[in-house]
């Protein structure tokens, strides 16, 4: 039996319970063993890896490249003459012969386009030689949406083909559906740290800059180093590429963001930091530790006249990174807290803290949210663990000046 054969059999029960099949064969293959396995057992592995590797293209959503990579891999499941991918306005890619019978071809597309309905047409050709003699189209939905259609060709009618085409078809619908969503999670992901840019305050920016005016005489060195680092602070923070970033410019930004307001508050702040090397190269979500350092200085600086003590300490914890900001501010009410992390205050209350909150759930799943010991007068301690490793999690290296937003 070959892959074709499982695929007009029950293509839902391969792609959704055949790996276990594909696993069962690996394990015999890394134990060293000599069966290979059952007919079913080879065609169910061989599809299973093949569908795998037209996945990630089609995660790219419906375009021309993506379509061609994918017909490449698909039409070995067929067994099929040629097999080809549209999209609503024309064809995206085509593997196998018969390309003259596109005309025949795109207009029983249209067909599908229009309703919504699979399609099986003879294909008359005069060419006693040329292999494709009947087509199936089958359109691509998302969301009872027709985004395009699945053609598949080959040498004589078949309804098990027809079958499969269907559910092929099903595959690659639910492939571009992954692929929408993940243009929708990245657009969130990019308002989200939108909103945290426009946060950083202009008091901020302003403050800065006159502190940094302050020493233009008195201290020229110091001034050009202060301005530096506001010149790395704000490039970094406002770079248009990535949505992770290493723990190791986190922390580098975090203190470019503390020099800038020990040149305003002197003496009034004290820092320390604890960082265990082996988490600096650990991917976190960019933006994650500027905000809640902010928000340390904030309720330590800005509402207390005494003086304020930050620790940032960043410790490995096996396959995690436990990351702790402390300050002896202020601190908070438990219900205000929560209120503010389920987004029931003002629009410009704590979004730092629910900003950065609510990403580190959506990536690293809820067990991953911020931790927040808080009282009245009691200061607060914010704990983040994130993995150290994550499928999909991957930092985006920082650019050079001249490649800089």
């Amino acid at each position: 039996m070959n892959g074709f054969a499982l695929l007009a059999a029950g293509a839902p029960l391969l792609f959704a319970g055949g790996l276990a099949a594909g696993r069962l064969l690996a394990r015999r293959a890394a134990e060293g063993g000599t069966d290979p396995g059952t007919p079913v057992e080879r065609a169910t592995f061989h599809t299973l890896h093949t569908a795998s590797l037209a996945a990630p293209p089609l995660r790219a959503g419906l375009t021309e490249d993506a379509a061609r990579k994918a017909v490449r891999r698909l039409r070995p499941l067929f067994g099929a003459a040629a097999l080809g991918l549209t999209d609503r306005d024309r064809p995206l890619a085509w593997d196998g012969p018969g390309r003259h019978h596109e005309d025949t071809v795109s207009d029983r597309v249209r067909q599908v386009l229009d309703t919504g309905r699979a399609q099986s047409f003879a294909v008359g050709c005069p060419d006693p030689d040329c292999p494709v003699r009947w087509g199936a189209a089958v359109p691509l939905t998302v969301d009872r949406r027709v985004l395009g259609a699945l053609v598949v060709l080959g040498a004589r009618e078949s309804a098990a083909l027809l079958r499969a085409a269907g559910e092929v078809a099903r595959w690659v619908s639910v492939q571009l559906e992954l692929a929408e969503l993940d243009r929708a999670r990245t657009g969130l992901i990019e308002a989200e740290i939108r909103a945290l840019r426009a946060q950083i305050s202009p008091h901020f920016i302003y403050n800065s800059l006159a502190a940094i005016a302050s020493f233009v005489r008195t201290d020229p060195e110091r001034a050009r180093e202060l301005l530096l680092e506001f010149a790395d602070f704000t490039r970094y923070s406002f770079r248009r590429h990535g949505e992770f970033t290493t723990l190791a410019e986190e922390l580098r930004s975090v203190e470019q963001f503390l020099e800038l307001v020990r040149a305003r508050f002197g003496q009034r702040l004290r820092v320390t930091l604890q960082i265990a090397p082996e988490v600096l190269p650990v991917t976190v979500p960019f933006l994650c530790l500027q905000p809640l350092v902010e928000n340390a200085v904030k309720h330590g600086l800005e509402e207390s006249v005494e003086r304020s003590r930050i620790g940032i300490t960043a410790l490995d914890e096996g396959a995690l990174a436990r990351i702790v900001i402390e300050d002896n501010g202020v601190g908070m009410e438990p219900d205000r807290l929560r209120r503010i992390l389920r987004g029931e205050g003002s629009p410009s209350s704590g979004i730092g803290l629910r900003n950065v909150d609510e990403r580190l759930r959506q990536v690293y799943g809820d067990d991953h949210g911020l931790v927040i010991e808080t009282g009245v007068g009691a200061g607060m301690k914010i704990t983040i663990r994130v993995p150290k490793y994550r499928p999909g999690v991957h930092s985006t290296p920082p650019r050079t000046a001249s490649g800089s937003a």
